[in-house]
């Protein structure tokens, strides 16, 4: 089950995704006046298919790693005299342009509607609090419990907000300024020295190599409430660190409930260690009784802090916010492949169909909305990655019309048959990166 669920949640995800891209070119071709051959989601064997009255074949096919349109062109074979102004290569360069940016586009116009749904639904998404800080961003004074609120004057809401921007000026070893605040709801703002990291840091384990250690998976016991009228009222504060409990260590509310169970008892203080700040302080508090469910249980009156939040917005102010946010995601993963081009960025951060699988069953994990969040971000991807001037992909073509259009005649075709060719070179060695990087992250 453990494979066939990554699988399953593959295979939705790139039959929506490539069956809009397609769907994009599909009816753009036939506002044009072009005849569609054949609409095929999937590649190799067909396993479903049928003709419309359009005279479309339209296929489902046993390779589930993309799909095409296949229109009529006289490149490509034989066409009957009464057919050929339907045919694509008769069409002027600005209907070929619109047919085949119509793909791309396509794509970027579900991520922006998937972003919509999932923003009035409500994403559940991870706070950006901190667990116990080390190295680079405890120099920096980073303190269990701070919650980043800005990166380098980009707001943060949650860690998908803080991460592009960290990752972003971490690669080019800048540093940031990084505003907080502390669960006991003081601001503060830190200077993040990431021109410090050494210059092979491995991008990643980005947080782990600034020094954050995110509260959600960090054994720490870090309050984030103190209820009113408890034990521990007016003593412990949002944002201490409980390190010990009566002289037994602690790592985590866990650690906190089994050693009140055994070490309470009526009218006895417990000695508490907490870490505050820079300090360590040492409280006597006597935990207090409560029954839960016919069992008696110590508690002190603390709570740990909500490792989520939920975003949600109205549904007329969800369609703005999914816009600035595929704007946002755009200029990081533009950022991104000018680093990868100059050699700032590692190529160990590309993922294949292997990431892809294990994303999108983590993803459908969480619920509708982190899916529709998911399938927004590999859309946005799958439209970007089309775009690149790279022959056998759309950008390619775009690029091959574009010269057309400013010379006013098409590449010969020994010109674009080469340019395939390096295309095709070109895209194996990426495709031939990201699935060896999937297969040693399962390894390593």
């Amino acid at each position: 089950m453990d494979f066939i669920s990554p699988v399953f949640w593959y295979i939705i995800t790139i039959g929506i995704l490539v069956a809009v891209h397609e769907w994009g070119h599909f009816i753009v071709a036939r506002a044009c006046g072009v005849h569609v051959e054949r609409f095929s989601i999937g590649f190799g064997r067909p396993l479903l298919s049928r003709t419309g009255r359009n005279g479309t074949e339209y296929r489902l096919a046993l390779i589930p790693f993309g799909g095409y349109v296949k229109m009529l062109d006289e490149r490509e074979g034989d066409v009957p005299e009464a057919l050929r102004p339907m045919a694509f290569n008769r069409q002027t360069v600005g209907r070929r342009i619109a047919i085949v940016a119509a793909g791309p586009l396509a794509n970027l116009i579900l991520c922006v509607a998937l972003l919509w749904g999932a923003f009035a639904l409500g994403v559940q998404e991870l706070r950006p609090l901190l667990g116990p800080a080390q190295g680079l961003a405890q120099q920096a004074g980073f303190q269990a419990g701070d919650e980043l609120r800005a990166v380098d004057g980009r707001p943060v809401r949650t860690w998908n907000d803080a991460l592009p921007p960290l990752a972003l000026a971490a690669i080019d070893r800048q540093p940031v300024r990084v505003e907080v605040v502390g669960l006991d709801g003081e601001a503060h703002t830190r200077h993040l020295a990431l021109d410090r990291l050494p210059a092979d840091f491995e991008q990643g384990k980005l947080l782990q190599e600034i020094g954050f250690s995110p509260y959600f998976a960090a054994p720490a016991a870090i309050i984030g409430r103190v209820e009113p009228g408890s034990p521990a009222d007016g003593i412990l504060r949002p944002g201490d660190r409980i390190t010990a409990i009566d002289g037994e260590p602690v790592s985590g509310f866990n650690d906190v409930a089994a050693v009140l169970k055994e070490r309470a008892r009526a009218g006895r203080n417990l000695a508490i260690d907490v870490a505050r700040g820079e300090q360590t302080l040492r409280f006597l508090i006597e935990p207090k009784p409560m029954a839960v469910e016919g069992e008696i249980r110590w508690r002190l009156g603390i709570a740990s802090p909500a490792a989520t939040q939920t975003v949600r917005y109205p549904f007329w102010q969800a369609l703005p916010k999914a816009v600035g946010k595929t704007a946002d995601m755009t200029a990081n993963s533009l950022s991104v492949i000018k680093r990868l081009l100059t050699g700032a960025a590692s190529m160990d951060n590309l993922s294949g169909p292997v990431g892809i699988a294990q994303a999108a069953d983590h993803q459908a994990a969480w619920g509708l909305a982190a899916f529709l969040s998911f399938l927004a971000a590999v859309s946005l991807a799958l439209c970007i990655m089309n775009l690149l001037p790279i022959p056998v992909l759309d950008g390619g073509h775009l690029l091959y019309f574009a010269i057309e259009w400013a010379t006013g005649k098409p590449l010969s075709e020994t010109a674009q048959a080469v340019g395939q060719r390096i295309g095709l070179l070109l895209l194996a060695g990426l495709i031939g990166i990201a699935i060896f990087n999937d297969f040693f992250r399962i390894i390593s």
